[in-house]
């Protein structure tokens, strides 16, 4: 926006520089001049003096923006003493109207503002009655002229402070909303981190595991060493497949199948088929009757699965595990279990965590959290983003287990 004019959203205000509101004071008392000089062309008297005094009307108010209360001062003195000499003398006082709005328009001081006008009523009747001799319509036409144009200041004055609220509302508003989205998209980010970090530690778990076992068994088994190839070419697509979904939000150009749904629980029977492919056996049970979750909880539900089976292939050196889902009233209860390491000082992730439950993070108050680093963690807080909760640790006689709790939506009977 040009420096000339600044202001802020739908309430912008057009408002003139220095520049600008000085040519409109000058102006302004040219304007004022033209009625208050007429009387000299006409005027039987005119003396110098009478010329002065006029001019002492009009002259000041080329500074009434920047200096409102003194040139109402001036003005008022002049003003009086062209009334007083009276060579010539105005019809109206122009120049004084003029001053008394500025100075209830733009008078920085309450004081001021007020001052002036108690003054000048004040003043009015033994001027206007006692020295000049007005009779009543005369007496409060004086009066309530300069009252008039006081109140018509104020006005002004009460309208632009309603507008610069108003501007300063907008503003305020549209601050609130930049700071919103920039939440909004920082909460964004931090999923799609966690998505990334699911899918990519699943994956990559899966293919170290199966490169591992490849060279083994490449000669003595070639059966088995074609599966452990085709389930690390297998854990490799889905990983891409999963990545360009998530991925695929940030584009607006892409066409409906990148933005394809997240996978949700009903992804599991998949899942745990893929982790079968490993060293590992998975075995899936179900128990009670299924119901709708809430979408973020289906989302959820997939990646705890898919983080707790990830942390069995990659930490607990485990042979069998087992995920159960339970369905009841109040929502849904995964339990995923394995006969890995649970916590003895060996299972930790190489990411600080020293058998001693400290994961370098500050972790180190609850022990069940200890195996699987930041993913365990994950696991907590996605069951907790959606309403749910989640905990972890080792099983007594060997193992480990996670349990989450997500709550379904309650439902409606007729």
């Amino acid at each position: 926006m040009s420096d000339r004019f600044r202001g802020f959203g739908p309430f912008t205000r057009l408002r003139p520089c220095a520049e600008d509101s000085r040519l409109v004071d000058v102006l302004v008392a040219a304007a004022v001049a033209v009625p208050v000089f007429v009387p000299l062309a006409t005027a039987p008297v005119v003396t110098p003096l009478g010329v002065v005094f006029n001019l002492g009307t009009v002259v000041p108010l080329m500074w009434r923006r920047r200096a409102p209360f003194a040139v109402a001062l001036v003005v008022a003195c002049f003003a009086m003493a062209v009334s007083l000499h009276h060579r010539p003398g105005q019809m109206l006082q122009y120049g004084a109207l003029v001053a008394v709005y500025t100075l209830a328009d733009l008078g920085r001081h309450r004081w001021q503002r007020w001052g002036f006008i108690g003054a000048l009523v004040a003043s009015t009747p033994p001027g206007a009655l006692l020295i000049k001799g007005n009779d009543a319509g005369e007496f409060m036409f004086t009066l309530l002229l300069p009252m008039t144009a006081f109140l018509l200041g104020t006005l002004a004055r009460t309208a632009r402070e309603r507008s610069d609220a108003l501007v300063a509302r907008s503003a305020q508003l549209e601050r609130e909303r930049e700071a919103e989205a920039a939440r909004a998209a920082a909460e964004e980010r931090a999923r799609i981190a966690r998505d990334m970090h699911d899918v990519l530690a699943h994956a990559v778990s899966i293919m170290v595991v199966q490169a591992e076992a490849g060279p083994v068994v490449v000669r003595t088994d070639p059966d088995r060493a074609e599966q452990a190839f085709d389930a690390i070419a297998g854990a490799g697509r889905d990983a891409l497949a999963q990545l360009r979904r998530m991925l695929g939000v940030l584009k607006e150009d892409q066409d409906h199948g990148v933005r394809a749904p997240q996978p949700t629980i009903a992804a599991l029977p998949g899942l745990v088929e893929h982790v079968n492919g490993t060293r590992v056996d998975v075995r899936l049970t179900v128990e009670g009757v299924a119901r709708d979750l809430y979408p973020d909880a289906d989302l959820a539900a997939y990646r705890i699965v898919q983080e707790a089976l990830t942390n069995t292939v990659k930490h607990a050196g485990a042979r069998a595990a087992e995920v159960r889902l339970r369905w009841t009233d109040h929502g849904l209860e995964i339990t995923v279990t394995d006969d890995g390491q649970g916590h003895d000082g060996q299972g930790h992730d190489g990411q600080g965590n020293d058998g001693q439950g400290n994961d370098g993070q500050g972790n180190d108050g609850d022990p069940g959290w200890r195996r699987g680093g930041d993913g365990l963690i994950g696991i907590r807080e996605r069951a907790a983003a959606c309403g749910g909760t989640a905990e972890a640790g080792p099983l007594q006689g060997g193992g480990f287990r996670v349990f989450a709790r997500l709550p379904c939506p309650v439902a409606v009977t007729a």
